[in-house]
């Protein structure tokens, strides 16, 4: 366990190891635990009861909320590994009760005010990289060594396992389930498994549904849409057709405007197909 000493203010409730290094113009809440030799720049702002352990290094402009907990090693908020970057203020903004576990990158985004974003209840496993540009919504898992190009947008309670890449651009939608040492190269379907070089879509993520509360109509509901576009004769131009017209259910909606976006959209990847 890591021990800590007051610095500072003796009234200050800050906990911080004397080997950190904090600018000056850093906003610390008082509660902030520091570990030591860990190096917090300007323009930091780091929000309650959030825990900072030995040798991380947080660059800014990055806003952390409260709860959080940054594990040894981890850096955010550095410059993005992107040959556009052209020195403008961009962002790291992280919200609260986030695990960011050894040595995870997270890294500001391009573009002039533009942001990489993670919202709350996320668990970072170690050696993650997470790209400029990147948004990771709620409750969402990524396994050890997991990396994230630029410009990818992780939907909630999705789950990544470990030891894989995800190429720019892709969406992954929400309660998705990505097998270890896949390709992900395109969209990953809301509700889905999905694994392989080169990945295919295998099945609903029927287990995940289930420990998230989905009804047992949300899950026919969802059985019949995944039939529909994936063991169904029609091709997948028909069947999504169909599937526009079939449900009403709030899931199947979502599935339907997912596949719908990943094919017409641009920018979008396409929807990775069934097995």
């Amino acid at each position: 366990m890591l021990t800590y000493q007051r610095t500072g203010d003796a009234s200050l409730k800050t906990l911080i190891h004397p080997t950190a290094v904090i600018h000056p113009l850093a906003n610390l809440h008082p509660t902030v635990q520091i570990g030591p030799y860990a190096i917090i720049g300007e323009n930091v702002k780091i929000g309650a009861d959030t825990s900072i352990e030995a040798h991380v290094v947080i660059e800014g402009p990055t806003e952390i909320g409260v709860g959080n907990r940054i594990f040894a090693g981890a850096i955010i908020g550095s410059e993005p590994q992107d040959l556009k970057y052209k020195g403008g203020e961009s962002w790291v903004k992280i919200g609260n009760y986030n695990q960011i576990r050894e040595y995870v990158t997270i890294n500001r985004a391009t573009g002039e005010d533009e942001v990489t974003q993670l919202g709350d209840h996320n668990l970072l496993m170690a050696y993650a990289h997470v790209a400029h540009n990147c948004i990771i919504e709620n409750e969402v898992i990524i396994a050890n060594s997991v990396a994230l190009a630029g410009h990818i947008h992780i939907e909630s309670k999705a789950r990544i396992s470990g030891v894989l890449g995800v190429h720019q651009f892709v969406h992954i939608g929400s309660l998705a389930m990505v097998g270890g040492m896949s390709r992900i190269e395109r969209d990953v379907p809301p509700f889905a498994i999905v694994e392989g070089n080169p990945a295919r879509v295998r099945s609903l993520n029927l287990i995940g549904l289930q420990r998230s509360g989905l009804s047992a109509e949300d899950l026919s509901q969802l059985k019949k849409a995944f039939r529909l576009i994936y063991r169904s004769e029609m091709s997948f131009t028909e069947a999504l057709k169909q599937l526009e017209l079939v449900s009403e259910n709030s899931f199947v909606q979502h599935f339907y405007r997912f596949l719908h976006d990943s094919t017409n959209l641009q920018q979008r990847r396409g929807p990775i197909p069934g097995k």
